[in-house]
């Protein structure tokens, strides 16, 4: 009932407010604004405390960083220096050793010839030759995992979801998430050396749950993260070459087995120098040859015997298919040169057999 002053009974007010069931009830918990947005990917404590042990070992060997440092940045000013196919031959024998360690153990024969031509035999498995030519194509060059970690590894969410979830594992978490999580807490140690960085990225990698097949793929991002601060010359730092012992225990947790974080971090900074040096007595022994190369074949006339050197030292093992691939001289320019070559101990035959045969640089 309204009273001569407008007001209504209170419960008469009641009733109208409920009555009103088609209008969108008040917000609950709305801020001033606008309404609640889903959270950004951020790190929490626990990692942002995970990241700051990280630092901490850094701190305490120091003097093993410094060494691991100049060799990279050693490495990285022969690089600049020296031609383009020193690069590509590096890669080529990284991502070979990596292969051994993701359990793929492509042969060199077998994958020149897979990225050279895009052959394969019938016992080769044609995941493991996709998954090193992955490896050699981000190894050599392009944007790296800064830009992007879901684009460097070339993986993203199906548009999608499965049709059938088994009910014991659940639905999986997106790897959009997945990603985002170890890019926060990678963040969160913008301020550890280069080196340093690619360790902690190397084994945070499983348990942020990233996809990868063996130590492949964290090991290509880690290699990519530690060259930061090169000038240009190294696009990666090798890791596998020389033994690959600062890859070991890449299944564990973060913090978990060998002592922890600072024996890791001890073994990442061993391992890196190791494969460094590896990496760096190839490129002696590389230089040696092209210039005995270049004096044994300065009478030989036209742009095969050039071609097929350049060719030799950019490839460890080349085919003559290849190399008529690579130099664009017939396969009778390249048979005959390659012949002569190795009448002068210049290059050698690696397979022993008179057919599918490879050579490889007389180093």
């Amino acid at each position: 009932m309204q009273h001569p002053d407008g007001s209504m009974d209170e419960d008469e007010e009641e009733t109208g407010e409920a009555d009103l069931w088609f209008l969108p009830g008040p917000p609950e918990d709305e801020p001033p604004g606008g309404p609640l947005l889903p959270p950004l990917p951020r790190a929490g404590p626990a990692e942002g405390a995970l990241v700051a042990e990280w630092g901490r070992a850094e701190a305490a060997l120091a003097p093993a960083l410094a060494r691991a440092a100049a060799r990279l940045g050693a490495l990285d000013d022969r690089l600049m220096r020296g031609p383009s196919g020193w690069r590509h031959r590096l890669a080529l024998r990284e991502a070979a050793e990596l292969s051994w360690l993701s359990g793929d153990r492509v042969g060199p024969d077998r994958m020149a010839l897979w990225l050279a031509l895009r052959l394969s035999g019938v016992q080769d498995d044609a995941l493991a030759l996709s998954r090193l030519g992955w490896a050699v194509r981000r190894l050599t060059g392009g944007p790296g995992p800064e830009a992007g970690l879901a684009e460097f590894l070339g993986r993203h969410d199906p548009a999608q979801p499965p049709d059938h979830v088994d009910p014991g594992q659940g639905v999986p978490e997106p790897l959009a998430d997945r990603v985002a999580a170890w890019a926060a807490s990678m963040d969160l140690g913008a301020d550890l050396h280069p080196i340093t960085r690619a360790a902690m990225g190397f084994h945070l990698w499983p348990v942020a749950g990233l996809p990868g097949e063996g130590a492949l793929e964290p090991a290509v991002t880690a290699a990519r993260l530690a060259t930061a601060e090169c000038t240009g010359g190294a696009v990666f730092a090798p890791l596998a070459l020389g033994g690959a012992a600062g890859l070991r225990g890449a299944g564990m947790g973060a913090g978990a087995g060998s002592g922890g974080i600072t024996d890791r971090l001890a073994r990442w900074y061993d391992g890196h120098v190791t494969a460094t040096l590896a990496a760096m007595r190839e490129l002696d022994r590389l230089e040696v040859w092209r210039r005995r190369a270049e004096e044994v074949t300065a009478t030989l006339s036209g742009r095969t015997p050039r071609r097929l050197l350049d060719a030799f030292a950019s490839w460890p093992h080349l085919s003559a298919p290849m190399a008529e691939h690579l130099t664009g001289a017939s396969r009778a320019a390249v048979q005959r040169n390659i012949t002569w070559f190795e009448a002068r101990g210049l290059v050698r035959e690696v397979t022993g057999q008179g057919r599918y045969r490879f050579w490889r640089a007389d180093l």
